[in-house]
């Protein structure tokens, strides 16, 4: 392959993983805890991601890495689906990346801003956390609780066939995942387990169809509840698979990574509240090792608060 084209597959590849592979990288606690119906909550926040990103090892890439800021703006509502808790959210984020690193020894890089894919997440709780209003749940107490959810990714992100580097990824993704809570005490143990399904992007590079494995994920959380709604949790999370193809050819890209962080909720008052998290990777064979710090602001109303 002439460098030429290398620096194209770097600048892909690298943008690609570092966007696309953000989402893999997220840590949700507290994705099933039962909350009373009829509560729309409102969040806007920014997340810092800085570390190494690895593309596949037949690109000559060296010290390849990328900084992005991301902020996001989201909403959600609580739900009575037949009787059981539920929550239906959007999100929608805008990202300015840049990414660099050598090619063959060449210093390489490039900057891209733009809206990235919005998603919409529908969750239900089977089991443990029925629907209850707000007078109804002040004598709740959680035991525990099975639910699950599906989470779609539009490809409505900025894209453009004619440009080497996208912030979207001109694709559709489905992550449906099943979580588990247990309470003892205070404390509340969690796991949940998904997997995300792609479609074809048949316009990469212009003329070009990408396509991408299922890639599958396992998140683990120990939360610790404080008092007036005070929480923190360390979070784990693996996620392996993802092995891309283009036009027919795959690629050397499978994806194994670990990953562990730190996350915590401060009530302002009833109305609002802030949400800091962080992570760092522990192993990363191909895609993102990125150390993340984020912060976000909560609103919440209705159901009578």
């Amino acid at each position: 392959m002439p460098v030429g084209s290398y620096r194209v597959a770097l600048s892909a590849a690298a943008l690609i993983l570092a966007c696309a592979g953000a989402s893999a990288q997220q840590l949700e606690p507290r994705a099933y805890a039962n909350v009373p119906i009829g509560l729309n909550f409102l969040i806007v926040g920014y997340a810092y991601s800085a570390g190494d990103v690895l593309p596949d090892p037949s690109i000559p890439a060296q010290d390849v890495n990328a900084t992005i800021h991301g902020l996001a703006a989201a909403y959600s509502r609580s739900l009575d689906l037949w009787g059981r808790s539920g929550q239906l959210g959007v999100l929608v984020p805008y990202v300015t990346a840049s990414v660099n690193g050598r090619l063959e020894g060449i210093p390489e890089s490039v900057d891209r801003s733009g809206f990235a894919d919005p998603s919409v997440k529908l969750s239900m709780n089977f089991y443990g956390a029925p629907a209850l209003s707000l007078q109804e749940f002040e004598d709740y107490r959680q035991s525990t609780i099975v639910g699950a959810s599906l989470l779609v990714t539009a490809p409505w992100g900025q894209y453009d066939a004619n440009e080497i580097v996208n912030i979207g990824t001109n694709r559709w993704s489905f992550k449906p995942e099943l979580g588990v809570s247990q309470a003892l005490g205070k404390w509340v143990l969690e796991t949940a387990l998904g997997v995300t399904f792609f479609t074809d992007n048949d316009e990469f590079q212009v003329d070009k169809t990408r396509e991408q494995a299922p890639l599958y994920a396992a998140q683990f959380h120990v939360v610790y509840n404080f008092r007036q709604g005070m929480w923190a949790a360390l979070d784990g999370t693996y996620y392996a698979g993802g092995r891309t193809t283009v036009d027919g050819q795959e690629r050397d890209d499978l994806q194994r990574s670990w990953r562990w962080g730190l996350t915590g909720a401060l009530p302002v008052n009833k109305y609002h509240s802030l949400k800091l998290y962080a992570s760092t990777g522990v192993f990363t064979r191909t895609g993102t090792d990125f150390n993340v710090l984020g912060l976000a602001w909560q609103y919440r109303w209705g159901a009578g608060l």
